[in-house]
């Protein structure tokens, strides 16, 4: 029987695989390996072992990650559902991930065995970005139990939130996975340099909306959208739960991160012509936001756990 730390410490190791999966998938994306094994899968060019070229290796590396990120999750959804019977909140997040990772697992065999538009790929990548969101929340999940297996959780009765609270949480997460889709889609259209400069679109705060310019700047003004609504989230995070150390954390970081979204998506822009630093930052923009889903996916969820039979109470 697998105890409380065990469980942890096997929901740390898939998490990072998934992290690991999810950030290689965009790797693939920003060097255009997706085809660096031709059409061919699971084999590479009809090889076990692909030849040495740089599109192979990195492709290859990628979808051998991902089948570790699917045994994980396989091993994890089992532990969980056999060792935390009574936490059906935790059983579900396995689930979850383990869906997702077999979900943009087939999704990314079918793009390089038939040819496949950029609106389905950038899907692939929100299918990922849930699974590692799942996976997030199992760890913050398991780390709850730990804590008040210590006696350092209080009790949940006195952590309560309000249900307009929570349904502001819900719609900056929901809004959160529309704005991810519009970024991946301009990624797959590569749509990146149909706004030069920043904070405006090449030159002009409303520039003309065709083609890859419409693309980033829409891109461009859901992004900043975001940023207020998270930033709300935060603030009501912070200010009206003085009690509730977890709630008042989860909206510091998603605050924090959002922030750091709105610089590393800055500097996309800026490094455009420099293809090393550009691809730096393009992966810094990714693993930002991948914390951001993740944070923002658990805080709903303890948002609507916490607002249970509690009084309609409005922000």
């Amino acid at each position: 029987m697998l105890n409380t730390k065990q469980l942890k410490w096997l929901s740390y190791l898939s998490c990072l695989v998934m992290f690991l999966a999810t950030l290689g998938g965009s790797v693939v994306t920003k060097t255009e390996s997706g085809l660096g094994c031709g059409n061919d899968w699971p084999l590479c060019h009809g090889k076990f072992v692909p030849a040495h070229t740089i599109a192979s290796m990195i492709e290859y590396s990628h979808r051998a990650i991902s089948g570790a990120a699917g045994l994980l999750s396989l091993g994890a959804f089992v532990a969980f559902w056999l060792y935390r019977k009574k936490r059906r909140d935790l059983q579900i997040y396995s689930l979850l991930a383990l869906i997702f990772v077999m979900v943009q697992a087939f999704m990314g065999a079918m793009a390089v065995i038939f040819p496949t538009s950029s609106a389905v790929m950038a899907l692939h990548f929100g299918f990922s970005l849930i699974a590692f969101a799942s996976s997030v929340m199992l760890v913050l999940g398991i780390r709850e139990d730990e804590a008040r297996e210590r006696g350092k959780q209080p009790a949940a009765p006195k952590l309560r939130v309000s249900r307009g609270f929570r349904n502001l949480t819900w719609f900056a997460t929901a809004y959160t996975y529309i704005v991810v889709y519009i970024g991946a889609y301009v990624s797959h259209t590569d749509s990146a340099g149909g706004c030069t400069g920043w904070p405006l679109c090449n030159g002009e705060l409303l520039p003309e909306l065709s083609g890859g310019v419409g693309i980033a700047f829409i891109h461009r003004v859901a992004a900043a959208l975001l940023l207020i609504i998270v930033a709300t989230v935060g603030h009501f995070a912070y200010r009206n739960h003085p009690g509730n150390r977890e709630i008042r954390s989860l909206g510091v970081a998603a605050t924090v991160l959002i922030l750091v979204q709105v610089f590393t998506g800055a500097g996309i822009v800026f490094t455009l012509n420099n293809y090393e630093v550009y691809l730096f930052t393009s992966l810094a923009h990714i693993i930002v936001l991948a914390a951001l889903f993740g944070v923002l996916c658990y805080m709903s969820v303890r948002a609507w756990q916490l607002s249970r039979n509690n009084d309609d109470i409005i922000t």
